[in-house]
């Protein structure tokens, strides 16, 4: 998916965004009048849900590589999001000893904090980094501050996917990836936060 919408202009992708949930209401309440109600608003509501949350929230990934320094600015993305969840792994097997939510019962509360330190420092440094490889002059004040911000975002974004697999009744999105499931399972917290690191991008 990222590979096809990357090759569609910036302008084009936004007039896409505007709309996708028009669009989607009205084939989903289009199908409800086609099957003459055998197919309801429940149903409806959790197609729509499984369409925005991938296909609307993973544009904002496309939309942030195609800024300018787009390129190093994704890298603050992954780095809240996959910076977060694996020193968060770690911390938690090894000293997590409260637990976080019931959601997804091998989170701890030592992990989360640990995640979202961990994610600072990885942001900071790479931060040091572009800033002398570039010459660039990126703030390590502001990406800190929206290194906590983004972080904690990510964490609800992984809540939010355990807590649809969870009802759904499922481990994983799908086995791809022995071990780790799907892809999803590895960019649900990524593209959670990727709307709202667009916005602190563009700010």
């Amino acid at each position: 998916m990222l590979p096809m919408l990357s090759n569609i202009k910036t302008e084009n992708l936004n007039l896409i965004m505007i709309l996708t949930i028009p669009i989607m209401l009205l084939i989903l309440f289009a199908q409800v009048i086609a099957t003459e109600m055998k197919t309801n608003f429940k149903d409806i509501a959790f197609t729509f849900i499984g369409i925005f949350y991938i296909v609307f929230l993973t544009m904002f990934v496309v939309l942030i590589d195609g800024m300018e320094d787009g390129k190093i600015l994704i890298w603050y993305v992954i780095l809240a999001s996959w910076g977060t969840d694996i020193v968060a792994f770690f911390v938690g097997s090894k000293f997590g000893k409260h637990k976080f939510s019931a959601i997804s019962p091998k989170k701890s509360i030592e992990g989360c904090i640990a995640g979202t330190i961990g994610a600072i420092i990885l942001m900071l440094i790479y931060t040091c980094v572009v800033n002398n490889l570039f010459d660039l002059n990126i703030s390590y004040l502001y990406i800190a501050g929206i290194g906590v911000i983004l972080s904690l975002i990510g964490q609800v974004g992984d809540f939010a996917a355990s807590s649809i697999k969870r009802y759904v009744d499922i481990k994983d999105y799908s086995n791809l990836i022995p071990g780790h499931g799907g892809m999803l399972d590895r960019i649900d917290s990524l593209i959670f936060l990727a709307p709202f690191a667009y916005v602190f991008f563009i700010i």
